[in-house]
Parts: C-alpha cells; sequence; structure tokens
C-alpha cells in the first residue's frame, strides 16, 4: 500500500466516525461565545475597552491556542481509541511496516486537526465581525491579519493534533491519553516556568501569539520552530514505541 493511498484510508477513518462532529459542535458553541462576550461584555469600569483598537480585536480573535489544545485532544483520541477498539490490529495487518502506517496516521490527523482550526478560526472571527455592529465599535482588522489569525490557527492545529496523536500513541487509552494531553497544555507548562523563568517564551500559549501576531517575544520563524518541536518529540516517542511493542 503506498502512503498516498494509506493517509486516505487514515482520513476515511476519521471523517466516517462523529467525533469531528462533536469537535465541529464544540468550535460553534466557542465561536458564538465569543460573539456573546463581545455583546454584552465589558471591563471593570463597564466600557469596552477590549474591542476597542485593532490589536485589542486581533487577541480576542486568536484561536492559535485553542486550536492547539482542541485538534490535541482530538489527535489523542483519534490515535488511542483505534487501540482501545483494536482497529489498529487490520491496519497493521495491511500495512505490516509499522512505521509507514504510523506516518500516515500522523499525517491524517494533522489535516484533520489542521482543517478544524481553520473552521475554528474562520468562525470566530465571523462572530466577532458579526456582532461588532451591535456595539459601538466596527471591525478594524486588516484582511492581512485576519489571514494571518486564520493561517496560524491551522498551523497550530496540525501541530497540537501530531502532539496528540504521539501520545495517544504511547499511552494507547482513550482516557489516559485525554489525561496526559490536558496535564502536557495546561500544567506542565507552568510547572516548567516555576523551575526555570526564562522559558516561558518557549511555552506553546507564548508561541501560538507570536505567531498570531499578538505577541513578539520571539520571531515568528522561531515559533514555528519551536511549536513544531513541542509536536514532534511525542509524535516519534509514540512511533518508537508503536514498532517495539505488540498491539494487542
Amino acid at each position: 500500500m503506498t502512503m498516498r493511498r494509506q493517509i486516505r484510508s487514515e482520513l476515511r477513518k476519521l471523517t466516517t466516525t462523529k467525533m469531528p462532529l462533536a469537535f465541529l459542535g464544540v468550535l460553534i458553541v466557542i465561536a458564538a461565545l465569543n460573539a456573546f462576550a463581545v455583546i454584552a461584555g465589558t471591563d471593570m469600569d463597564g466600557s469596552k475597552a477590549f474591542i476597542a483598537t485593532e490589536a485589542d480585536q486581533r487577541s480576542l480573535m486568536a484561536f492559535a491556542f485553542n486550536a492547539f489544545m482542541g485538534a490535541g485532544l482530538f489527535g489523542a483520541i483519534a490515535v488511542a481509541r483505534e487501540y482501545g477498539h483494536n482497529t489498529v490490529v487490520p491496519t497493521f495487518l495491511a500495512s505490516p511496516i509499522r512505521h509507514r502506517a504510523v506516518l500516515a496516521q500522523l499525517a491524517a490527523v494533522a489535516i484533520g486537526g489542521c482543517v478544524l482550526s481553520l473552521i475554528g478560526a474562520g468562525l470566530t472571527v465571523t462572530a466577532v465581525a458579526a456582532s461588532l455592529p451591535a456595539t459601538d465599535f466596527g471591525f478594524l482588522l486588516a484582511i492581512d491579519n485576519v489571514a494571518r489569525v486564520i493561517a496560524a490557527a491551522g498551523f497550530a492545529g496540525a501541530a497540537g493534533a501530531v502532539l496528540g496523536a504521539g501520545i495517544g500513541a504511547i499511552v494507547r487509552n482513550v482516557g489516559g491519553a485525554v489525561t496526559l494531553t490536558v496535564f502536557v497544555f495546561m500544567v506542565a507548562p507552568p510547572l516548567i516556568v516555576q523551575l526555570a523563568n526564562d522559558t516561558a517564551t518557549w511555552m506553546p500559549a507564548n508561541l501560538a501569539n507570536v505567531i498570531s501576531g499578538t505577541v513578539d517575544d520571539v520571531s515568528v520563524p522561531a515559533a514555528l520552530v519551536a511549536l513544531s518541536i513541542w509536536a514532534i518529540v511525542p509524535a516519534i516517542v509514540g512511533l518508537i514505541s508503536t514498532r517495539r511493542r505488540d498491539v494487542v
């Protein structure tokens, strides 16, 4: 089986289940919450300064870190459930060269995570833009900044999905994979920063904000490379563990 056919097969697995629809539902809820925040939200003094400038609006619409986390859970569930339901067995029987099968799986979840994240970012931008006329402020973001916010979300989503998929391949249990993924996203970064303050710049949340254009703590190329490393390391560990362990 060629790599292209393997990736197509993995994509078919992802798109013929209800999991992408569940994540799409979550994205719609997030967009609706953003719209509600624009319409009903105020600062402590009762003003709406949080949407008053282009920078404020870009920060509100920046979806990259949400994409990174959401796609991470998507990737972890997509891979771990294969082991839980033993559907990975026919996959490896059809493609005995395991590293190719795992790479195809990683590519498929990266595509899925990217697509879902692009949709999520687009929904968020649309929700904010549609709700701004209900306030005294207009939509201030230039088209190139809108494109950057959406593109950043797509890249972060692909990276997050690969990270989650690596964790799913290591743990091979949906509950454990989700727990470890949440730990990596929400618990580990603050702990690392407490141990070494200089690492704060290289945590996923800050890197996602850099590529979205809301902060400039490091260069965009450096942020892209660093976020890729966050994804690639667990993916490599998952690949090695899959090659060395029995699947049943």
